[in-house]
């Protein structure tokens, strides 16, 4: 099972102000540990939505819309995400409860959500296998 902790954006995060030394060494270290116990696929942080671009579609079958950033409501904006892999749901909340608070100060919020894998969506063979086709054609064209 695959889920992602999605860190929540703050007025710092989104003011562009970066971790302080300890906080990055801290979620280093927390890192580390998904690694070295083979669950973790990604981790990234994002910078503030004033760098951001968001599309949407206003009118169904129309043009899509081009907007800059920056976006209202620094909670409700993404500041970062953890992407891993685990055996159940319990496994991946004791994941995220040891995430050090990724703002600090107490404002850090966390919110932990499963991937929709290809056999959630479809039993049929014939699109699982060409889902299982492009997962093996994109693991083999990653850059190290």
């Amino acid at each position: 099972m695959r889920f992602m902790m999605i860190v929540k954006g703050t007025k710092d995060s989104e003011a562009g102000i970066m971790p302080s030394t300890e906080l990055l060494e801290a979620m280093l270290r927390y890192n580390e540990e998904l690694a070295k116990a083979g669950v973790l696929l990604a981790a990234d942080g994002l910078h503030a939505s004033s760098q951001g671009i968001r599309i949407s579609y206003p009118e169904p079958g129309g043009k899509p819309k081009v907007t800059d950033g920056p976006f209202a409501e620094a909670k409700e904006i993404i500041a970062g995400y953890t992407l891993i892999e685990v055996k159940s749901r319990e496994e991946a909340i004791e994941w995220a409860l040891r995430m050090p608070d990724p703002h600090g100060f107490g404002e850090g919020e966390i919110e932990l959500r499963q991937i929709i894998d290809a056999a959630d969506l479809t039993q049929n063979p014939e699109t699982l296998a060409m889902e299982a086709a492009l997962r093996e054609k994109m693991e083999g064209t990653r850059k190290p």
